[in-house]
């Protein structure tokens, strides 16, 4: 009997929940503290719905745990009608706990921003960096988001068709802009390192330096491999194979997989066909073949 792509989605998601929660709200704490030590005192904006909390902050004083709370629950309800329950849900922990842990750590953040003072401006940028792309990194990695924008983005690449890389790209550049007009330039360019710095960090973390993955997929079931990308949005293309000593060939299925679906696509395949013969590749680009537009200035 087969299984359906929802009950695999399931079985993915409950897999070492606890530990993969833990993990995660461990990361979102530093990634709190951070936020309150180095971002907001510093006036830092690197996209996000942390970078709009640091403007809505300036111009009408609302404390960022608040803004980020409101902000979240908005796009929380938003996701529920517009991604469903399932896609919801894993951002739902996420968006509560990370605003629950900046107004936890404001205290700490004030007092660590005093201590902390490099000599060289610069440094301070860097460790910020460093500490944001490895706690991003890593709460990326099992399978939870903290809601916000990337529920945003989840929205903006379903119903216009654009990959979810691209509008990541738009969004957190458009806010940097207007922190750069708030704040000046030099804040802006500090914000392009710290991004900088994330990009690479998360997609080390991730395994890889992409946007993509390609599958190559050797297995004996096939159809609801195939039939599970189709429910994916994507495409795949069968490349016949045939082992040594083999006269008999099989197909391999070769699928190109956005990063953030990564973790989730990856056990679906072993839950399905645990002896699945499976490649794994960094993708940098892909041309044609493709259903979701790109943004027309890039």
């Amino acid at each position: 009997m087969k299984t359906s792509y929802k009950k695999l989605v399931e079985e993915v998601t409950s897999k070492n929940f606890w530990n993969r929660l833990i993990i995660m709200l461990f990361f979102e704490f530093l990634l709190a503290l951070n936020y309150n030590t180095f971002l907001l005192p510093n006036q830092i904006v690197v996209g996000g719905t942390s970078g709009l909390a640091i403007i809505v902050n300036h111009f009408f004083g609302i404390e960022s745990a608040l803004f980020i709370l409101l902000f979240n629950i908005v796009f929380i309800i938003l996701s529920f009608f517009l991604l469903g329950p399932e896609e919801t849900g894993k951002s739902i922990i996420g968006s509560i706990m990370y605003p629950l842990f900046v107004s936890l750590t404001t205290g700490l953040g004030l007092y660590l921003s005093k201590v902390l003072i490099f000599e060289n401006f610069l440094l301070t940028i860097v460790v910020t960096a460093l500490i944001y792309g490895v706690c991003n990194g890593f709460i990326y990695k099992t399978g939870f988001f903290t809601g916000g924008i990337d529920i945003l983005l989840k929205i903006i690449s379903k119903y216009l068709k654009i990959p979810r890389g691209n509008a990541s790209f738009g969004t957190n550049i458009f806010i940097i802009l207007i922190g750069a007009l708030v704040f000046g330039i030099n804040k802006a360019a500090y914000a392009i390192i710290i991004i900088f710095f994330n990009s690479n960090l998360v997609d080390k973390i991730m395994l890889g330096i992409s946007n993509n993955k390609t599958f190559y997929i050797r297995t004996h079931k096939s159809d609801e491999i195939k039939k599970i990308i189709g429910e994916m949005d994507s495409g795949y293309t069968v490349i016949q194979t045939q082992e040594k000593d083999d006269k008999h060939g099989e197909d391999m299925i070769m699928c190109v997989i956005n990063t953030s679906d990564y973790y989730m696509f990856n056990n679906i395949i072993q839950s399905i066909d645990p002896n699945a013969f499976i490649i794994i590749s960094d993708c940098y680009e892909v041309y044609g073949g493709q259903r979701k537009k790109k943004f027309p200035f890039i």
